[in-house]
């Protein structure tokens, strides 16, 4: 199972719908598929005794994570850098299994002109430390705000044969190092 993680906990972000359409993508592969949305993280993860002792109300998180064959993480560029909330959760997840030999999979978007080149960027070297297997296919969509339609999904078609080829070729990445 791949697990799209949704990079963000912002109401309506564009990243949870580029996710949803990722989801769909790999749902029409026949590709069995989980979306992990950092919007439903528990509260009481976010208190400073959790580094410790995580809450029980994480552990579907941790598992999500654990269980994957996969991960494909869909970020937006904050401030030049991922959102806090996906780092926080990077640093709640058990070390070293969490993505030791993990394959792993970027989409980035952004406002701007990079697409979320440096939050991607940024998360190779956290997922390269931690000894992924990063997938170097990445797409990157810049200027989110004009690539969306009104019906909540890339207009694109271009853009949107990158994310089909990328998640496929994602799908046979993780077969070949499973």
């Amino acid at each position: 199972m791949i697990t799209l993680l949704v990079g963000s906990n912002r109401p309506g972000s564009n990243t949870r719908l580029v996710a949803r359409q990722l989801e769909g993508i790999y749902t029409e592969m026949k590709q069995p598929v989980r979306l992990l949305d950092l919007a439903q993280l528990p509260p009481e993860i976010f208190t400073p005794s959790a580094y410790a002792e995580k809450p029980a109300s994480f552990a579907p998180f941790a598992d999500a994570v654990l269980t994957s064959a996969g991960l494909h993480v869909v970020t937006p560029e904050y401030n030049g850098s991922m959102p806090g909330v996906l780092k926080y959760f990077i640093d709640l997840l058990k070390f070293p299994e969490s993505f030791e030999r993990r394959p792993v999979c970027f989409t980035g978007l952004a406002a701007g002109q990079w697409g979320a080149l440096r939050a991607v960027e940024q998360l190779q070297q956290i997922f390269g430390y931690r000894n992924a297997h990063i997938f170097p296919e990445r797409v990157f969509i810049p200027g989110i705000g004009q690539q969306m339609g009104a019906d909540g999904r890339l207009k694109d078609e271009e853009l949107v044969g990158r994310l089909r080829k990328q998640a496929s070729g994602f799908v046979e990445f993780t077969r070949r190092l499973a």
